[in-house]
């Protein structure tokens, strides 16, 4: 299904880059353009990562500084 339809992001491909490290939806768009032109998708964004583990978010919340 697309997330973001200006730039035909998948929520299969935000998932994998929130696997790969990008935990806000300021590092997906980094990282894809999703949520940088009408910005209708961002909710949705959020959502998908308050479902899914950052492994850089577990870092910083034991403590350790995330790479």
């Amino acid at each position: 299904m697309y997330v973001c339809s200006c730039f035909g992001v998948t929520e299969e491909q935000v998932k994998r880059h929130a696997e790969a490290g990008a935990c806000t939806p300021r590092q997906i768009a980094s990282a894809c353009k999703a949520g940088t032109d009408c910005g209708g998708c961002v909710k949705r964004i959020q959502a998908i990562l308050g479902r899914g583990a950052c492994p850089r978010r577990e870092l910083i919340e034991q403590g350790r500084p995330a790479e």
